[in-house]
């Protein structure tokens, strides 16, 4: 039998610290999940009042990326987990921090670094696990990239940076003419500019999923594996806009996704939940990335699971027991700022809730941008395609608007 947690009050001596770096919408949700248990949380972003800033026990503003700051600051505050929720991260600090025993890296100080850089991670994959990718190439110039795909990938094919997350930097190209703008915008959309992207052969595949994986220990003390429904979702330039659960999908296929996502989060080791995203052609699948953390897509789990993506996070980093139990089918569709505006308003919220089953989140992000996240519509349905609708028709009722006067929204 394991050692029993024992958690004791926020505030206090006896408190469980944890340190999230990244306090966006996930990180949020995952803060309020950890603090329905008790612990004590610090929320770290780059810049002020983020959505996780606004509901931890403290809040921080640093640049992640910068090693000294990062390490400074776990010194100062003594967390006991480590919780990654960005991109832009000092992960060879992370690594010296566990390696130090200064806190626990959720889920490995590793598993952070590969996940983070798409060559480490696609190359894990297919070289050392032999999992099933598209064709891929590195490319460190514009004339490395013209060489690779010319060489060997083909056309169309996918273009984006190493290290970036959202579908920021992202690109389909058709064909020689798009190669140098895929290559710049790339470069305007790494998280770190490291001036090396990946090129990726174009799968035809039916829909992609995400495979959320839980690493959680059992009763005995030992890791287990278990696997959520999968998640059907709609990307637009990598980014994604709507998701539901469950998709659908052949035994043959859901079988081999699973797989493919045992194999990963085994290799990556530690304990928290996965996003293992893949791609689906009738019984084939395709490994295309992974996130060690809650994944945007994952943000219908609010509404149609017994514990939420967030909520199985929370109790697998503690070691607690986790349910991953379908609640009812589901659906989310993203909220898009439409402004280029601080401290925006919704209107339209009392008719997005009366959508028949509906729930809305609004991230309460301080600055909007005209395709930034903004919040998210939810629904429930007897099947997906209802939920799908409801959570559309939600989602379409918010109206973001510029409030010039403060007391408008109280008349």
């Amino acid at each position: 039998m394991k050692k029993s947690l024992i958690i004791g009050t926020p505030l206090s001596p006896s408190a469980i610290k944890v340190m999230l770096l990244g306090s966006g919408e996930l990180g949020k949700e995952v803060i309020i999940a950890l603090q329905r248990l008790g612990i004590e949380t610090i929320a770290v972003d780059r810049y002020p009042h983020a959505p996780g800033h606004q509901v931890a026990h403290r809040a921080h503003v640093i640049n992640m990326a910068d090693g000294a700051a990062l390490r400074e600051l776990v010194e100062s505050e003594q967390p006991q987990f480590i919780v990654p929720e960005i991109e832009a991260i000092d992960t060879a600090m992370l690594a010296e921090i566990e390696h130090m025993g200064m806190a626990r890296v959720i889920p490995t100080a590793r598993a952070v670094q590969l996940t983070m850089h798409r060559e480490g991670i696609r190359c894990l994959a297919a070289e050392t696990l032999g999992l099933p990718t598209s064709p891929y190439a590195f490319a460190s110039s514009l004339e490395e990239l013209r060489m690779a795909i010319e060489d060997s990938i083909g056309y169309p094919c996918l273009v984006k940076p190493v290290m970036s997350s959202s579908g920021k930097g992202q690109s389909k190209i058709n064909g020689a003419e798009e190669v140098e703008a895929a290559w710049n915008y790339a470069a305007s959309g790494s998280r770190v500019n490291q001036g090396r992207v990946i090129v990726e052969g174009f799968i035809d595949f039916d829909y992609e999923i995400t495979q959320l994986t839980v690493r959680a220990m059992s009763a005995n003390g030992e890791v287990e594996t278990h696997f959520c429904e999968p998640i059907g979702h709609i990307q637009i330039n990598g980014d994604y806009v709507e998701s539901w659960q469950p998709q659908v999908m052949p035994a043959l296929a859901l079988q081999r996704a699973r797989h493919i996502a045992r194999e990963i989060t085994g290799n990556l080791g530690g304990l928290g939940i996965f996003g293992v995203e893949l791609f689906v052609r009738g019984e084939e699948v395709w490994f295309s990335e992974v996130s060690p953390r809650p994944h945007d897509t994952g943000l219908v789990t609010m509404c149609s699971q017994v514990q939420n993506e967030f909520e199985l996070h929370a109790r697998a980093i503690l070691g607690l027991a986790v349910n991953i139990a379908l609640r009812a089918p589901g659906a989310s569709a993203v909220i898009y700022g439409q402004l280029e505006e601080q401290g925006i308003a919704f209107a339209g919220v009392d008719e997005a809730l009366r959508v028949p089953q509906s729930d809305l989140r609004l991230f309460g992000k301080p600055e909007s941008f005209a395709n930034r996240r903004m919040g998210v519509a939810l629904a429930n349905g007897e099947d997906t395609a209802e939920a799908r609708i409801r959570a559309k028709l939600a989602a379409s009722c918010i109206v973001p608007i510029k409030m010039s006067v403060k007391s408008e929204q109280c008349k």
